[in-house]
């Protein structure tokens, strides 16, 4: 039974996947969204939030902390000043975790995890139906063009 286990394996050994969290954590921090497996994307939002708690907290022992597991002092410098800031007046959930698209090359389901009030590039991609309906506004025609008709097979006769 997993009784008080929370958290997954994600197939590697602690040492690993404690330095893989770390690498993530710091990624995440620096450039505020990035794409990861969903199973990684789970454990890094734990991480992370904890992170940015730190960060509000702003004393030396909570400092410290984040720099056992922050793996650069500038961003841990940039959690304490400008993330605490941003979050100062949210109780929590400080990042988001969009499911995009499964990887071609072994299907793994992958997700963007990017901070709630980070940079709002585009977070999900448009649909289908978007495009056409867009352009169709902006120049009153359809997006698709008109299809050429069908030549006849070469084994037909007149």
């Amino acid at each position: 039974m997993r009784h008080r286990n929370y958290g997954g394996k994600l197939g590697r050994t602690s040492a690993h996947r404690k330095a893989l969290l770390r690498n993530l954590v710091t990624a995440l921090l620096d450039h505020e969204r990035i794409e990861t497996t969903d199973a990684k994307a789970r454990e890094l939002k734990r991480v992370a939030d904890r992170m940015i708690t730190l960060g509000k907290r702003g004393d030396l022992h909570a400092r410290r902390q984040a720099l056992t597991v922050i793996r650069s002092r500038e961003i841990t410098g940039k959690v304490f000043s400008d993330l605490a800031e941003r979050f100062r007046t949210r109780p929590g959930g400080y990042t988001r975790v969009l499911k995009v698209r499964t990887r071609v090359g072994d299907a793994a389901p992958l997700s963007i995890v990017e901070l709630v009030d980070g940079k709002q590039a585009e977070t999900k991609p448009a649909a289908k139906g978007a495009k056409a309906g867009a352009a169709r506004e902006a120049g009153g025609k359809s997006a698709k063009a008109p299809r050429a008709p069908r030549k006849k097979a070469a084994t037909e006769t007149d």
